[in-house]
């Protein structure tokens, strides 16, 4: 298997989607019955939804947190913290997921586009910030509410709403020499655009997964695989040469 070379002066941007973590036991978004863990996404994962039934959509995210708190990082995530520690502030992480796995990892230089499931904000939107929140809520009376009397509801991106800090993933994106991406099919947009921007900059695209993803067209390199079994030891940094 050929390795992914990071020069001395690259700088890394990395998209990792469900299959990382479906690589630690959690389920990817949605499988071939087209339910997400279970249920269906029109009933857990839109604003109609959380207007509808905002204790179902809590029942469903705090069973995600359940779930999420006795998964562990893989061998992917770890092979991504330990690539940020030899690249420092050359290193980006972008993922979709909401889970805290890559935290767990040691990773620090990295943004949660579609929220993160221990975090709770209010649902309208008053202006305060995410309140950390790993509570399993058993009821719906049992979820606090804002100070300015809002109901809190998972810090989570629903469905037709839009990603947080697209801005900032275009200024990292801009800046990036080589494009990571981990564990997702490249069929959920925006995020599916970004290694086409990459392409558009000039950028080094590779892609890390057991199947060619449905937009691989885009990529430079395509290593196939479970993330967890080919990243430990792919990447091969070059060191910079001292200043005289």
């Amino acid at each position: 298997m050929s390795r992914v070379e990071i020069g001395a002066h690259d700088r890394v941007f990395v998209l990792t989607g469900a299959g990382i973590s479906a690589e630690s036991g959690l389920p990817t978004f949605r499988a071939e019955d087209g339910l997400w863990a279970g249920y269906r996404v029109e009933d857990v994962c839109t604003p109609e939804a959380w207007r509808r039934d905002p204790a179902g959509v809590w029942a469903f995210y705090s069973a995600r947190r359940a779930a999420g708190m006795k998964a562990e990082p893989n061998p992917a995530h770890i092979a991504l913290a330990e690539l940020e520690a030899g690249l420092g502030d050359r290193f980006f992480l972008c993922t979709q997921n909401v889970d805290d796995l890559h935290e767990r990892a040691g990773s620090t230089r990295l943004l949660h586009m579609h929220g993160e499931l221990g975090k709770s904000r209010c649902e309208r939107e008053c202006g305060r910030a995410p309140v950390e929140d790993h509570a399993i809520y058993a009821s719906l009376d049992q979820v606090p509410r804002c100070p300015c009397g809002g109901r809190l509801r998972p810090h989570i991106v629903f469905f037709g709403e839009m990603p947080l800090e697209m801005g900032r993933i275009q200024s990292e994106i801009d800046k990036a020499t080589v494009m990571l991406v981990v564990g997702t099919s490249g069929s959920v947009y925006p995020a599916a655009s970004f290694v086409h921007w990459a392409r558009q900059n000039g950028a080094r695209t590779v892609y890390i997964g057991p199947e060619a993803p449905l937009n691989a067209s885009a990529f430079t390199q395509i290593v196939e695989g479970k993330a967890g079994q080919v990243m430990p030891g792919l990447f091969q940094i070059e060191a910079a040469i001292p200043a005289l």
